[in-house]
């Protein structure tokens, strides 16, 4: 179907202040119900009253910063009940370490006293080290990329995410650093050269050849995973290579057990295992057993595709018991559309709706030929998901009142989020042009109805606005107790990373800060 370009003619004001010209008491009150949509109709928002609640934001001169600051009445900074996961996190890290510690433990519990006496000696004994670390972080890492949802709600997956990264590449340097020693040792015993023994040991060694093959699967997931060579690749391809993730364990565990002589052992003949076996579980729990029930309860299928703006359109998604769907606003689920040429790709899309009994919606931005072949969906078409994923939502806030930042298609989660926030909550939507800003209706009802603000930072970087929106005074000038409030971020990582910098020289918590940076 066709997308209509985003028309907006409707004439805007002039900046009136910030906190200026405040409605009247008719407005709703905060335990007012949110409405319902009857089946089958979607939200029609109509055209608010001239930006009551929502601006684009112009430089002024009234105040040191360029902006007008807000003069609202001081709310309570009453601390609300949130979820904690800081404990849950260092619990992780002390499993996760208390793991690393029993697989070394394996080696030294193994090797009796004096062995190491010579560089031969060093090496093998590096080698047997680097590659019981290795071994462990695999494992772990396909554990983290299970999509359990005990392990997401528990940690978190934007934490999932950066630990994997870590771990990715601590994996691919034991196994290489593995490599390199035993070859060095076992050629410094046959006195022979390394390249040789390199030979030497891939083909006569028991499993060696599996072993060389799942080395070089690694090497290529590393590189393919470098920020340089992903954002280069379709993103189809990049997830087919990261799957081959499951041929290196399957290549590298028979290695280990053929040929790790610390894998044998009253201890380690039932810790190795056991591992695998809770890796193995998680595995086909999360991208088997919970997808299967899940679509089995729900029965995904396109209900409508509608034009949202320039390049950008939202898929509503109808379905069974979907009050029963454990979504939250902010939350993102992997869609597969099963259309005759793209049923076996998944993408990951993010609720721009809070999820209600009558249907879901994600909102989608052209950048490929996938998604534009997306636009073209007929109602009815068949849809499997996964999830939903994510910490990204109302529930982890610990402060009274939330600043909502949105760039690009961020907004869609952070659209999503305001019906969830608290009253005098702030957005800040950044886009280069007007006509990239979507669901700008429903943003200034849904200020309305929530007692919210919304301000648009429109224009190029080199622009004043914009060059002012991430500096300390300019952001402070637009959200002067920002440091007391919970900061949800959305959009390009450069807008993230501008936005982390100056929250952080603004002496604002990382506590306080909940991303989601398009990093799927």
């Amino acid at each position: 179907m066709a997308i209509p370009a985003f028309q907006d003619q409707r004439e805007l004001p002039e900046d009136d202040g910030y906190f200026a010209d405040l409605r009247a008491d008719t407005r709703p009150s905060w335990d007012d119900p949110m409405p319902a949509w009857p089946s089958g109709q979607y939200p029609q928002y109509e055209e608010p009253d001239p930006y009551r609640r929502g601006d684009i934001v112009v430089e002024s001169l009234t105040d040191p910063t360029g902006w007008k600051a807000g003069t609202g009445v001081p709310i309570p900074d009453d601390r609300p009940p949130a979820e904690a996961t800081s404990g849950n996190r260092l619990l992780t890290v002390l499993l996760f370490f208390s793991g690393l510690a029993t697989s070394v433990a394996l080696w030294v519990f193994q090797t009796q006293a004096g062995a190491i006496s010579d560089t031969t000696g060093l090496m093998l004994a590096a080698g047997r080290v680097t590659g019981l670390i290795g071994g462990y972080l695999l494992f772990i890492q396909l554990l983290m990329m299970s999509r359990v949802s005990w392990l997401e709600e528990w940690v978190g997956s934007r934490d999932l995410l950066i630990w994997h990264r870590w771990l990715g590449t601590t994996l691919l340097v034991a196994v290489l650093a593995h490599v390199v020693f035993i070859v060095y040792a076992y050629a410094l015993t046959a006195d022979t050269g390394v390249v040789d023994q390199a030979w030497t040991v891939i083909t006569t060694f028991p499993e060696m050849i599996s072993a060389t093959i799942a080395t070089g699967l690694l090497v290529l997931i590393a590189l393919v995973s470098i920020r340089f060579m992903r954002n280069r690749l379709p993103y189809e391809l990049w997830h087919l290579i990261h799957l081959t993730s499951y041929g290196v364990l399957l290549l590298g565990y028979g290695h280990q057990m053929a040929a790790g002589a610390d894998m044998s052992g009253k201890f380690a003949s039932v810790f190795w295992p056991a591992l695998g076996c809770l890796t193995l579980s998680a595995l086909i729990w999360g991208r088997v057993v919970e997808p299967f029930w899940l679509n089995a309860r729900h029965r995904f299928s396109v209900a409508e595709v509608v034009g949202e703006g320039a390049n950008t359109f939202s898929i509503y998604i109808d379905g069974k018991r979907l009050d029963r769907l454990p979504a939250q606003a902010g939350q993102f689920m992997r869609w597969r559309f099963l259309t005759a040429n793209g049923w076996w790709q998944s993408h990951p899309f993010s609720l721009s709706a809070a999820p209600n009994s009558q249907w879901l919606r994600l909102t989608v931005t052209i950048a490929g030929g996938h998604t534009r072949k997306l636009a073209e969906m007929r109602p009815g078409t068949p849809v499997w998901a996964e999830g939903p994923f994510g910490t990204f939502t109302a529930q982890r806030r610990t402060r009274r009142r939330a600043l909502l930042i949105a760039g690009g298609s961020g907004i869609a989660p952070i659209r999503a989020l305001l019906e969830d926030m608290p009253p005098d909550t702030i957005v800040i939507y950044r886009a280069s042009r007007p006509d990239e800003l979507v669901f700008r209706a429903e943003l200034e009802e849904l200020a309305e109805q929530r007692d919210a603000w919304v301000r648009y930072i429109v224009g190029g970087r080199n622009d004043p606005g914009p060059r002012r929106l991430f500096t300390p005074d300019g952001l402070r000038g637009l959200v002067p107790d920002v440091n007391r409030r919970d900061v949800y971020l959305c959009g390009p990582p450069g807008l993230v990373n501008a936005a982390v910098d100056t929250l952080r020289q603004l002496e604002v918590p990382d506590s306080q800060l909940h991303l989601d940076p398009f990093e799927f």
